[in-house]
Formats: C-alpha cells, sequence, structure tokens
C-alpha cells in the first residue's frame, strides 16, 4: 500500500500546476486593471494593483497577455512583445504596457496572407509588398497595424530572418499566426509542428483588444505525424482556450478570428468527404467555432491558404475573408489563381463597426476591378467581362455605355483571364500543378453599341464605386 500511496504522490506531483505570480504595468510603474493573462491553459485577471497569480499548466510554453485596448506593447522588430517563456525558475511574469497615443476607438489593419518565400529573391519581390503596405500606412496615419495568415515562408524557415528585416522595415507592428508550410515537418505530431514558429514569433494562439475590437489568433493546421501532411482542425486544447477566451469579452464586440486555413469554403455546410479538399483546405470542425461565436453577431474569420480572394457569409452566422495572396502566383506572376492582383486586405474599423477593400499592390486603392473586352473569353464571347475580387453578395455591377446605364451585369462562375493565360504558360510559372481557379466573382453583359465607351461601376456594400473604362 505504501508503495501505490508514493506512486500516486509521484504522479500528482508530476501533473500538478505551478503557480506563478506578476504584474501589467503602465508607464510610471501604476498597475493595470482586469487585463487578461494565461498560459494557453489557464487564465487569470488582473487586480487594482495590476498583480495576478496564475496556475500554470504543466504543458504551457508561454504566458502572456490579451493586450487591452488603449494599451500597446512594445514591439521587437515588427513582433508584438506580449508574451514571456515559461521557465521553471521564473516565478515571476512581469509585462510593460504603454499607453496608445491615438485613440484606437477607431484604428486600421492589413491583413496579409501566403508571402511563402522560399528563395532570397521571393525576398526582395516581398519588400516591394512591404514598401506598398508602409506607404499606404503613412497616408493614412493613426492607429493602425497589421494581421498575417500565416505561410509566411515555403517550407524554408531558414528565411525567417530575411523576411524579419524586410517586415521590420516596413515600422507595422505584425500579429502572426502560422500557415502549414511555417510548421515543422516530419517530427513525432503535431506539438513538435509549431515549435520554430513560437521561437521566431509568437504563441500558437493568443488574443488582443482594438478599441470595440477583439482580435483572436488562432492554429488550424493539424500536422498529422507524417511527412508533410496536415489537415484543417481545431485541437480541444485550443478551443477550450479560446471558450475561455470570449467569456472575458462582451457580446456587441467585434470579434476577429485570424487563421490560416478557411473555416469552411462554402456558405452552408457541404457532407464530408474523406478528399484532399475537404482535410487540407478547410477546417474539418469549423462548426465548433461557429457555436462559439454564435453569440458574437458582429464576427468575422480572416484566412488565407487559397491563394485567391473571397467574400463568404457563412449560414452560421460569421463573415468570412480568405484574403488573395502576397505573392500571388508563388511570385511566377502579378495575380493570384482567381485573376486578384498580388495584394492585402484592409480593414477599417470605428467602434464596432468596420468596413473594408482589397489594396492591389502597386495600384490606387481605387483599383478594385478589371473588365475585359468583348471576345476576350471564349465562354462569353460577346460580353464585357469583369473581374470584381473583393465582391461579395451586397455589391452591385452595371454597365454603362456613353456614360448610360444600359444593364445590370450577370454575375457568374469561370476562369478569369489574366489567371488562366498565366497559368498555361507553364515555363513562366514552372510549377506543374499550377493552375487557375474558377471564380464566383465574374461578371458579363453584351454592349448594344460595340462602339461605344464602356464602363464597368461596381459599387460595394458601403456605397462606394469603382470604375474600369473599356474605350
Amino acid at each position: 500500500m505504501l508503495v501505490v500511496a508514493l506512486i500516486a504522490l509521484s504522479l500528482c506531483e508530476a501533473f500538478a500546476h505551478n503557480k506563478v505570480s506578476g504584474s501589467v504595468r503602465c508607464g510610471c510603474g501604476n498597475g493595470v486593471e482586469g487585463v487578461v493573462v494565461t498560459d494557453g491553459y489557464n487564465f487569470a485577471q488582473t487586480d487594482q494593483q495590476g498583480a495576478f497569480q496564475l496556475e500554470v499548466d504543466r504543458r504551457a510554453r508561454h504566458i502572456y497577455i490579451s493586450t487591452p485596448a488603449g494599451y500597446l506593447v512594445e514591439n521587437k522588430g515588427s513582433i508584438p512583445q506580449f508574451f514571456l517563456p515559461v521557465d521553471e525558475a521564473t516565478k515571476s511574469y512581469d509585462f510593460k504596457l504603454t499607453k496608445n497615443p491615438n485613440d484606437d476607438q477607431r484604428h486600421t489593419f492589413f491583413a496579409t496572407a501566403d508571402v511563402q518565400a522560399t528563395s532570397l529573391d521571393d525576398i526582395k519581390r516581398y519588400a516591394t509588398i512591404a514598401e506598398d503596405m508602409r506607404q499606404l500606412a503613412e497616408s493614412i496615419g493613426g492607429d493602425y497595424f497589421s494581421v498575417d495568415c500565416g505561410d509566411i515562408v515555403g517550407d524554408s524557415p531558414w528565411l525567417y530572418p530575411h523576411y524579419l528585416e524586410v517586415s521590420d522595415g516596413a515600422g507595422i507592428p505584425v500579429w502572426r499566426i502560422l500557415g502549414n508550410h511555417d510548421m515543422n515537418y516530419y517530427g513525432k505530431c503535431f506539438e513538435t509542428s509549431y515549435v520554430t514558429f513560437e521561437k521566431t514569433f509568437a504563441p500558437n494562439y493568443y488574443s488582443m483588444n482594438r478599441g470595440e475590437a477583439h482580435y483572436i489568433f488562432l492554429n488550424n493546421n493539424f500536422y498529422v505525424g507524417r511527412e508533410y501532411f496536415y489537415v484543417g482542425y481545431y485541437t480541444e486544447a485550443l478551443l477550450d482556450w479560446l471558450e475561455r477566451d470570449l467569456s472575458y469579452v462582451p457580446k456587441d464586440k467585434l470579434v476577429f478570428v485570424v487563421q490560416h486555413i478557411p473555416a469552411r469554403l462554402t456558405p452552408e455546410q457541404v457532407p464530408f468527404e474523406f478528399t484532399g479538399y475537404a482535410l487540407a483546405d478547410q477546417t474539418m470542425n469549423a462548426g465548433a467555432l461557429f457555436q462559439l461565436l454564435k453569440e458574437y453577431p458582429k464576427s468575422h474569420i480572416i484566412s488565407g491558404h487559397m491563394h485567391y480572394n473571397r467574400n463568404m457569409e457563412h449560414a452560421e452566422g460569421p463573415m468570412e475573408h480568405n484574403t488573395g495572396a502576397v505573392c500571388g502566383t508563388w511570385w511566377r506572376g502579378d495575380v493570384c489563381l482567381d485573376g486578384t492582383p498580388m495584394g492585402y486586405g484592409v480593414y477599417e474599423v470605428d467602434g464596432a463597426n468596420v468596413s473594408w477593400y482589397y489594396k492591389s499592390s502597386g495600384y490606387q486603392t481605387n483599383y478594385q476591378l478589371r473588365a475585359y473586352k468583348p471576345g476576350s473569353k471564349d465562354d462569353q464571347p460577346n460580353a464585357v467581362v469583369a473581374n470584381v475580387w473583393n465582391w461579395d453578395s451586397q455589391w452591385k455591377v452595371e454597365l454603362y455605355e456613353d456614360g448610360v446605364k444600359t444593364a445590370d451585369m450577370t454575375h457568374f462562375e469561370g476562369y478569369d483571364r489574366a489567371a488562366y493565360e498565366l497559368c498555361a504558360d507553364k515555363e513562366k510559372v514552372v510549377y506543374a500543378w499550377i493552375s487557375p481557379i474558377k471564380t464566383p466573382h465574374l461578371f458579363a453583359a453584351e454592349p448594344k453599341n460595340p462602339n461605344a465607351t464602356i464602363e464597368v461601376r461596381a459599387t460595394d456594400r458601403f456605397g462606394r464605386t469603382f470604375v474600369a473604362t473599356l474605350e
């Protein structure tokens, strides 16, 4: 019996939680009350003096805060320093905040996805995108930052320092989450897959606050422990953490979930199939996320992975913005697989309201569509065709001839001509597997007068009208 008791005591000690303390302070040392602190499993909040005590799970790798609205953390280059590594010898974890000099009730964030650099040449090309973003941020001013949906590199972690040199130079804080091509492959299991990312950038999942918005960053790339295979999946530990994180968030807040793999690729759930499409291109248990977000009517999901741009209103509530790739067609062309130019999303938050647009790198912000003359597409031989890459169900797209509206353009799904021609040039795209995808943001209408000056006018859900002119 004594032996059994000793074994039981040993097991209890092995699984025991380690209690730590710490503080969150601002400026001259004043404590900040109500800051949420977590180790990725357990939670605490700071008291009136900014102090906290936290039970630390034996699996924890970081102690980190959900940066509160109105405050900023220090940045190391472009990396926000909201986390500290767990160290058995450390019993006090102290965080320092500064007051945000701008009113963060109004702020702008940029959403990037799939830089996917595999060489130093790709890093040089990425520098042009980073400079484009820097110039836009400078022109906007106020409070701004960036979120990144992952695939920072293409299975090339040795490029992280080079990527950071460029990203840091843009002067924009970036809150990142990893993509499938940022993982450590050939490890034993899922838990080995995010080690390098965490050592370089940030914890595997976390949150922060800005104004009336709560931002959540989730790793939904589940490495299956064999070669380079993965599925889109939220682990139980992540979902448990997320449920507790949201318990601190009022239901009227804006909520943004940033992740790599889309939650879903269709507005309605479709029957499950054991295919690469079902497993790797969307999240198998997305319903669990939707369930947690159902009490947050102002929730948005921002994802990447697909190398196209698409806005989707899911039947269960959250709107998903799948973001076009920074790298376009893997740096082989300046458009994505659906014809969206390489670029990034721009989101303008005002209190609990948000508007958005897509910024094509190297173009003005009003460049929101491309129009093709009749005869440009085999499947629409007599029609003007327009690609409106940030379209959603509340846009309207119209045809004008010599300044007079002659048609509401018909929505259809097909291939963008620029993307189709690029992907057909295998010498240019190099990779044989690169192919265009059919996109739902194409529109067509036959002009009444082929000699007229033709305009396509696209008006978004916020009442902004953009024009493409054909002479």
